[in-house]
């Protein structure tokens, strides 16, 4: 892929994501069994409009099924999944419909809360949709109205998955089929870092002095949408809210406010101000213990312990009438720590948020919240 980002004055190639492999090939696989012969490439457009044309490993075509490889590019900044092969066998059915399921090296769902139920394959559900775009683009050009069966697999999945956070997660026997754009942006941490501060000196230099810090695209979107307030001047900063606050506090920003979805936020409760994996979890422990210290029971602690989301733990506390209590502790937490980490003249304040559920909207927030968002009031 020639796609290119300019990262800290260097120019990084981008890549395609294990769902872009997975729809591009059921893509050629089916191509070929309504061709009748086998094929090199294939072409497919993912969700952020990007167009790609790829390679095509291993075709292989009988009468009734077809399948072959796409191999995993993961760009200038390379996971451990890059270079793997995802595979997938199509075959045509009477029935109408597209079946997706997962193969050998794919992860099974054990465990409730994650983006695909208990038992389904871990082929998340823009990967999914991929698929079944691009074979029903397919049906419409030859003219077919029957259905699809799909098997995705790797091959190498399954010792991969070892080394992830996937056995932790409950999902078992391979990798995920994940992205959301269907693209790999190449960006390293120290790059990702750097670039933070950069943005951060940029708007400080406009004499600004008041900033937003999102803690990714959901937070972006709730301010926007359900807060109605305008985003700039702001910054997005991933898993870095360490880098951010810092920063803006470095360069001199009197208001501060922090806003993000509870999944990255809760991690602030225990002092984790990176909330990328490497550095540890503590989602379920910090939610835990604020519903222990709550009043929440024994049985009710339990079924908290055995959650994998924090959206599954949050369902748990509204249902036994503790979610409020619960999130009143963690703002406390919160708070303690930002305090812990910041000077007491800058005025930092945060809005943590649930995008799904009955308690969809504003968990919690800082006492000082509602005075910051006066500042990025778009009325």
């Amino acid at each position: 892929m020639q796609d290119k980002r300019l990262v800290n004055q260097q120019l990084l190639r981008c890549g395609y994501t294990t769902g872009t492999c997975a729809a591009a090939a059921s893509k050629a696989a089916t191509t070929m069994l309504f061709e009748k012969e086998r094929v090199d490439s294939v072409s497919i457009t993912t969700p952020n409009q990007t167009s790609l044309n790829i390679d095509v490993l291993n075709p292989q075509l009988t009468d009734k099924k077809a399948c072959c490889c796409i191999q995993k590019d993961s760009g200038d900044d390379p996971d451990i999944t890059n270079g793997i092969l995802v595979s997938a066998e199509v075959s045509l059915t009477e029935s109408k419909g597209i079946n997706i399921d997962g193969g050998k090296g794919v992860g099974r769902v054990t465990k409730p809360g994650l983006d695909q139920p208990v038992g389904n394959a871990a082929i998340n559900s823009v990967p999914r949709k991929m698929i079944e775009d691009s074979l029903n683009e397919l049906a419409r050009h030859y003219d077919y109205d029957g259905g699809f069966n799909v098997i995705i697999s790797v091959p190498e999945g399954e010792e991969i998955g070892k080394k992830t956070f996937n056995p932790e997660l409950g999902i078992v026997g391979g990798i995920s089929i994940l992205g959301t754009t269907g693209i790999v942006e190449p960006m390293s941490a120290k790059a990702l870092a750097d670039s933070i501060k950069v943005e951060i000196s940029v708007i400080a230099a406009e004499s600004n002095e008041s900033i937003l810090i999102f803690l990714g695209n959901f937070g972006k979107k709730f301010t926007e949408e359900e807060l109605k307030l305008s985003t700039s001047p702001g910054i997005m900063c991933s898993n870095f809210i360490d880098v951010a606050l810092d920063s803006s506090v470095e360069y001199g920003f009197k208001n501060i406010l922090l806003i993000g979805h509870i999944g990255k936020f809760v991690k602030l409760g225990i002092g984790l101000f990176n909330t990328h994996s490497h550095n540890g979890d503590g989602r379920i422990e910090a939610l835990l213990s604020c519903a222990l210290e709550a009043g929440a029971d024994l049985e009710t602690l339990k079924a908290i312990n055995a959650c994998v989301t924090t959206n599954a733990v949050l369902d748990i506390l509204y249902e036994k009438e503790l979610l409020d209590k619960t999130m009143e502790i963690l703002n406390d937490r919160i708070q303690h720590r930002i305090d812990k980490r910041v000077p007491p003249e800058a005025n930092i304040g945060f809005i943590c948020f649930a995008n799904s559920g009955e308690y969809e909207g504003i968990l919690f927030e800082s006492d000082n919240a509602k005075e910051l968002m006066t500042i990025w009031k778009t009325d």
